[in-house]
């Protein structure tokens, strides 16, 4: 085949350090077309970002052109940086190292697009680690509870 073609939406799931509520207010929107925008630079069109206080949710479709490790990394460093400037309350923040990635069926693209527009009261009884030991098993990943959280 000529030709190299694909279309893999990724649901992408990582929290702040020690998942502190550093995701303010102030700066949510912000953040989330920040993040939007560096998936759109590398190529892999953002469907959807959201998030809550302490964790963020991106659904993108990765492009053929960027590994999911190397979209992180661009993702993580240059939002980290970016945040730092916005507030003073915001000088010492960081991601989590690690982070979770998952599959999307196209069919579902709605589906996963309106659980991101919930988030604030999806966690008003649902905490971040509770809800990423849900995708954790439903997805059947095998993990160490003492890795997950740093």
């Amino acid at each position: 085949m000529p030709q190299s073609l694909n279309k893999i939406y990724v649901h992408i799931i990582f929290s702040t350090k020690n998942r502190e509520p550093l995701i303010l207010d102030s700066v949510k929107e912000e953040l989330f077309n920040y993040l939007g925008g560096v998936c759109k630079n590398l190529e892999c069109n953002p469907i959807q970002v959201g998030g809550y206080r302490d964790h963020v949710h991106i659904l993108c479709l990765l492009s053929k052109k960027i590994t999911l490790v190397k979209l992180l990394e661009e993702i993580k460093s240059s939002s980290s940086k970016w945040i730092k400037t916005k507030d003073e309350k915001l000088s010492n923040f960081y991601w989590q190292s690690g982070y979770g990635a998952f599959s999307v069926n196209p069919t579902e693209i709605e589906v996963v697009t309106n659980y991101f527009k919930n988030q604030e009261e999806h966690h008003k009884v649902k905490s971040f680690q509770d809800e990423y030991r849900t995708f954790l098993k439903k997805y059947d990943v095998q993990y160490n509870e003492d890795y997950v959280w740093d």
